[in-house]
């Protein structure tokens, strides 16, 4: 049997979706829910302790009590003022560490680092767990990016492909080859309700989302669900492009549904492929 699953859970639906998961399996999981940030109704019934964000010693010693050997990190995280995060001691030394490393990848990467060199814990990424909820390549319902859409891919990759080495974001929108907006602290929910205003008369553009360089995937990887499908037709979108194999799809019998009821391409692609090729016949 797979060793006790420990599910760091931020908002969202991915926590219950990798506790379903462990359910289908027989694997034994414990959730430590994060207060303000975790949905009640997400974490359900599944065996877990409400924690304090910055009470580290509470989450590292439930954890052990509980006989956890992995963990595994679900949901956004909504950044805390320090005086919301009261840290204990031991996150406030995590916190003194961290702030030398400069913008999320650096401040995830040592989380990681702490999390198994330190307290001995395996830390895994969620599609290890949710392995069939890859991003496949290519288009995944009935609508496909047609010339025009692949240009502003195109444009969108090059534009993550810069940025990403700054830690900016993992998204950008892109309409008739003018950029909108790139994600930032926002999320890419609030990249698209910003966008939604800012869009221009004529083709709808696309939503390119994909991990930055460098970016410790097992603590961020990105997501996508039929919630992003609704917020893409709101900004008045034609689709969306994400990274085929290293973005998690959230229902994606409900996303397909969504995007071909909107008329909306969804498509899964190798950046390197819009990098290294012509992509525009």
């Amino acid at each position: 049997m797979a060793p006790k699953l420990g599910i760091l859970a931020g908002g969202g639906p991915l926590p219950g979706h990798l506790v379903e998961a462990c359910r289908a399996t027989g694997r034994p999981v414990f959730v430590i829910a994060f207060e303000g940030q975790a949905d009640p109704d997400v974490i359900g019934d599944a065996p877990h302790a409400w924690v304090r964000l910055g009470a580290a010693e509470d989450s590292l010693g439930r954890l052990r009590a509980e006989g956890v050997e992995e963990i595994v990190m679900a949901g956004p995280v909504r950044r805390p003022t320090l005086r919301e995060l009261r840290p204990d001691r031991r996150a406030a030394r995590f916190l003194a560490r961290g702030l030398l490393n400069k913008g999320d990848n650096g401040l995830l990467g040592a989380l990681v680092r702490a999390l198994e060199e330190e307290e001995g814990f395996r830390v895994v990424g969620a599609d290890s767990v949710l392995q069939e909820m890859r991003a496949p390549e290519g288009s995944f319902g009935a609508v496909a990016p047609n010339p025009e859409n692949n240009a502003d891919i195109a444009h969108g990759v090059r534009v993550l492909d810069a940025t990403g080495q700054l830690d900016i974001g993992q998204a950008v929108v892109v309409q008739q080859g003018i950029v909108l907006g790139l994600e930032a602290a926002e999320g890419t929910r609030g990249l698209l309700a910003r966008c939604g205003a800012l869009r221009r008369e004529g083709r709808g553009g696309v939503l390119v989302k994909f991990p930055k360089p460098g970016q410790e995937i097992r603590a961020d990887m990105p997501t996508i669900g039929p919630d992003t499908v609704a917020d893409a037709v709101a900004a008045g979108l034609a689709g969306i492009a994400v990274g085929a194999g290293n973005t998690l799809v959230l229902d994606q019998p409900g996303l397909i549904a969504a995007a071909d009821a909107a008329g909306i391409f969804i498509v899964g692609i190798r950046p390197r492929d819009y990098l290294d090729g012509d992509t525009s016949d």
